[in-house]
């Protein structure tokens, strides 16, 4: 998969996706070469973050116990994973549109990307900036998410699409503000 394509794959059906499935690649294929790793990064820097310039952020963030945090933060993304590639296919099929397992996980594989490389911006301790690149992120998932479903799915139902984008989007922001409170309680 050419990384250099998502920002496109989030703007056309027709750029990527098509490749993708073409070259058909397996879920452990894609989890290994791309979800794993690119998974690492946002507990690699926040551990960093939190430990170089945490009260930057929040007074009494540096305190925290980063490492903890950083594994439990890789543990949830992992789970989420696993659930939201299952809740693609059954919103999608609520939706009346077809999906199989593969696809669903394929697009759940693909759609944090963004997220996960806006992590990088946590190099930088600057809230404002983070929050704009996490924003930026969030705007080309959900790209990657209607695109992904138009593609996948093989329809051009735009509102039927723009629904499950929202319950795909609703669910993941669920679960990312649960992530954030128990960072903020630990």
């Amino acid at each position: 998969m050419d990384l250099l394509r998502l920002p496109k794959m989030a703007f056309s059906a027709e750029e990527g996706w098509p490749q993708l499935v073409k070259i058909h690649p397996t879920v452990q294929a894609v989890f290994a070469y791309v979800v794993l790793p690119l998974s690492l990064l946002p507990p690699a820097l926040l551990y960093y973050a939190g430990n170089h310039y945490g009260d930057s952020f929040v007074a009494g963030f540096a305190s925290k116990p980063w490492g903890a945090i950083a594994a439990v933060f890789f543990a949830a993304e992992m789970l989420t994973f696993a659930w939201m590639g299952w809740f693609i296919k059954q919103v999608a099929e609520t939706g009346n549109l077809s999906i199989d397992n593969h696809d669903a996980y394929l697009l759940a594989a693909i759609a944090p990307i963004p997220l996960w490389v806006s992590s990088l911006s946590l190099l930088v301790p600057n809230p404002v900036f983070n929050a704009l690149v996490a924003l930026a992120a969030l705007v080309l998932s959900c790209g990657l998410i209607y695109q992904g479903i138009h593609a996948l799915c093989h329809t051009r139902e735009d509102v039927t699409a723009a629904s499950i984008v929202y319950a795909v989007i609703g669910a993941g922001l669920a679960a990312w503000a649960l992530l954030l409170t128990l960072i903020v309680a630990l």
